[in-house]
């Protein structure tokens, strides 16, 4: 008997009017908090990192420490957390972006492996804000050309633009599922 393919969409809970009224919030705990689902999820992920050629992984606080770290022990590459401010106890590079409610900035430290093909991993893209950021602080400091850097999450909100402003600004981008609305 085959295997059944999952649907990751049927194991993402929607919560509505959070964290303000009028937004759908994607929740990906109640992802992760099913194995099997958490688990392809995983496989997919790291088929995308494979198909890449991957040499180093960026995981962005927070939700991307969850997904990229296990894919990055698995295909024995560097895992790099990009952090908020004052998370990170070396020299770090820095780069200030703006999200849907103010301003804030990721780093990553200097002393960061960084080399060859480079995936951002982060949970879902929205505006595209926070993704941009990481892949501009790795290719403005680390001489990582556009072209070798995907971002790659695992839901995209279409409707907001995110992943189109990425791919106009010239990197790469991939996600497992999409989700109308905001």
């Amino acid at each position: 008997m085959g295997k059944r393919s999952m649907d990751l969409k049927d194991h993402i809970r929607t919560v509505l009017d959070h964290p303000i009224p009028g937004i759908e919030f994607r929740d990906i705990t109640s992802l992760v908090e099913e194995p099997m689902a958490f688990n392809q999820t995983l496989i997919q992920l790291t088929a995308n990192c494979m198909d890449f050629k991957v040499d180093t992984i960026i995981g962005v606080e927070s939700r991307g420490f969850v997904f990229g770290s296990p894919i990055a022990r698995d295909l024995e590459v560097p895992f790099v957390m990009a952090r908020k401010p004052g998370k990170l106890p070396n020299e770090t590079f820095s780069k200030e972006f703006k999200l849907e409610y103010g301003e804030t900035e990721l780093h990553i430290q200097k002393i960061s492996p960084i080399k060859g093909k480079v995936v951002v991993i982060d949970d879902l893209i929205a505006t595209g804000g926070t993704a941009l950021a990481c892949a501009d602080l790795i290719h403005e400091n680390f001489d990582i050309s556009k072209e070798d850097i995907l971002i790659l999450a695992v839901i995209d909100l279409p409707d907001l633009g995110g992943s189109a402003i990425i791919n106009e600004q010239g990197y790469n981008v991939q996600t497992l599922v999409e989700f109308e609305g905001k």
